[in-house]
């Protein structure tokens, strides 16, 4: 029986999709849940994976076609299960894999190493089922060939081509190479959404700084026992910023707000966008109703939205929404910067590195550990005045993390 196997449903945010990766070809025997094809959205990848087990026998739409959602992709004939499954299970049975074979990697680690120039084959996978991860290919260190003691002198020759890794390219001396590619429909939608951002709000941006050696010590003196009584999970400087902004949205609502047409729309909750570089580039995955969610429950969810990113596991609902955003730059090392809105929402905090500082305290310098914020507003709705207030609150909960408990 042939079997369609169809785009997924997109949401409405999303128009259309594109075909990414063929993990199967036409003629392929596939088991129940094996993954057939990667789809690329302007928001994540969609894996889809067979239905039923069987043979693929039909592919309609290539690698690069436009998907519509809901449009016929490939056939998948169900009855020729029993006739082809078996043979070639007896055959990988019988004979070693193939030198140069790949095995099966993840989305992201297939294409990681494809910017890197690494033959998959050569890499040992750590997942499930021996499938590489990302990780992996990071992590994976070319065998270097190590010349005899007994080789005979070589005669000087002309420089070989040395393979650049990351660009995938092969340059000699002297070269002057260049590479183009398109952008990644993900790429090409988030410089649309920036140039977007620039041309129809009014965007504005005030700073402050934060003394952050209360935070520091609390967290040096508890991580090592909220480690253990939350079961590994890592304390960090997000869910204390995370739980901060939530008391500030609920004093300042403007900050929570957004803007739809000549309406402003007020909303009643936090959801909090926590912005998360991955290398098809940035994504900002939600915390919903963070106002009850706990920082051990924060920091949990936050870690497993890294993971997700990094696999290309984000599901559309879970990056789209929020009220308000969150980025740190201060991960790459940045000291300073202007974050850009993230629309529909009004406002996005900006967290920067953490350096020793000469200031003022009590009539005496002293060295402190600072951080500057940033705070980027639409001002077409959030007036300066609930802006700054809003920043200050922030910063007077970081420098007093027993406030962020109380609610003062």
């Amino acid at each position: 029986m042939l079997i369609d196997i169809k785009v997924p449903a997109f949401p409405e945010s999303v128009q259309e999709g594109e075909v990414a990766t063929w993990h199967k070809q036409v003629g392929d025997s596939v088991q129940r849940d094996d993954l057939l094809v990667d789809v690329e959205t302007d928001k994540v990848v969609l894996e889809v994976v067979a239905a039923q087990s069987g043979v693929l026998v039909e592919i309609l739409k290539e690698e690069g076609a436009i998907l519509l959602s809901g449009e016929i992709m490939a056939r998948l004939d169900s009855s020729a299960s029993a006739v082809t499954a078996s043979p070639a299970v007896e055959e990988t049975a019988s004979a070693p894999q193939a030198e140069g074979d790949a095995a099966p990697a993840s989305p992201a680690a297939r294409k990681l190493a494809d910017e890197k120039g690494i033959d998959l084959a050569a890499i040992a996978g750590s997942g499930k089922d021996g499938r590489i991860t990302k990780e992996d290919v990071v992590n994976f260190v070319p065998a270097q060939v190590t010349p005899t003691a007994t080789a005979a002198p070589v005669s000087p020759t002309p420089a070989a081509p040395v393979a650049s890794v990351e660009s995938g390219l092969t340059l000699s001396a002297g070269e002057r190479v260049e590479k183009r590619v398109p952008m990644t429909r993900m790429r090409a939608r988030i410089a649309e959404r920036l140039l977007e951002v620039t041309q129809t709000t009014a965007m504005l941006t005030t700073f402050n700084e934060v003394d952050m050696h209360r935070i520091m010590d609390l967290r040096s003196q508890f991580k090592e026992q909220f480690s253990s009584v939350h079961n590994g999970t890592r304390l960090g400087f997000m869910g204390f910023f995370v739980r901060s902004a939530v008391e500030a949205l609920k004093r300042f609502p403007l900050v929570n707000a957004s803007l739809d047409g000549s309406d402003v729309v007020y909303h009643g909750y936090q959801d909090i966008g926590v912005a998360v570089s991955s290398d098809r580039g940035l994504v900002v995955p939600v915390l919903r109703d963070v106002d009850q969610m706990s920082i051990a429950e924060i920091e949990n969810k936050i870690a497993e939205y890294g993971g997700k990113a990094r696999d290309g596991k984000l599901s559309i609902d879970e990056i789209t929404g929020g009220t308000f955003t969150i980025t740190n730059g201060g991960v790459f090392g940045s000291l300073v910067s202007t974050p850009i809105l993230n629309p529909p929402q009004a406002a996005i905090l900006g967290m920067h590195a953490i350096k020793e500082r000469p200031i003022a305290e009590d009539g005496k310098v002293v060295i402190r550990p600072m951080m500057n914020l940033a705070l980027s507003y639409d001002h077409r709705i959030i007036d300066g005045r609930d802006a700054v207030l809003f920043l200050v609150a922030i910063k007077d909960m970081i420098e007093n993390p027993a406030k962020i408990l109380l609610e003062i």
